[in-house]
């Protein structure tokens, strides 16, 4: 887990490169700023460790397990490089607001938390399970895995990302 606060650690770095206006720059129609892309990382890694928390406060065994989809991922270790499409109603565009402070400020507090949970996370009953929509029913441990997971993913939008930032240079 560890790794993760370092990917994490990384990310933050990353964004010590950028001035404001490259965060809030979205290069075409149908692509999210980096500023957006964090927003949307933060956000979903609140989600699984809210999850996380749901399966420490949970009482009732769930002894259902991961789709055939979950199963995948978890063997791989990651998600396969493909652009994932969420389902219109969960894919409203991340918030193109904030400064890189707020960002580098959120990442911090999202990095306490992980490391909060990181604590705990070996004791919390592994039957006790929440639901993922495409992933089944993950247990606590693999809830905490799956942010360090959904940040590797998405690596490879932020490289593309700085190629767009880069044909138009004038910015920032």
């Amino acid at each position: 887990m560890m790794s993760d606060l370092k990917l994490i650690a990384t990310y933050k770095s990353f964004l010590q490169n950028y001035s404001n206006e490259q965060l809030k720059f979205i290069p075409q129609q149908g692509v999210w700023s980096l500023g957006q892309m964090y927003d949307h990382l933060i956000v979903v890694a609140h989600e699984y460790l809210d999850s996380v928390e749901d399966c420490e406060k949970a009482v009732e065994e769930q002894h259902q397990g991961k789709s055939e989809f979950g199963e995948y991922l978890f063997n791989i270790g990651g998600f396969p490089p493909i652009k994932i499409k969420l389902p219109e109603e969960l894919d409203a565009p991340p918030d193109n607001t904030k400064s890189k402070e707020a960002i580098l400020l959120e990442l911090d507090q999202l990095m306490n938390r992980m490391k909060d949970l990181e604590m705990k996370v070996e004791d919390i009953n592994p039957n006790c399970r929440m639901k993922h929509g495409g992933f089944g029913w993950l247990n606590a441990q693999e809830w905490l895995y799956l942010v360090g997971m959904h940040f590797r993913h998405h690596l490879r939008q932020k490289y593309e990302l700085d190629q767009k930032l880069a044909l138009c240079s004038n910015i920032g």
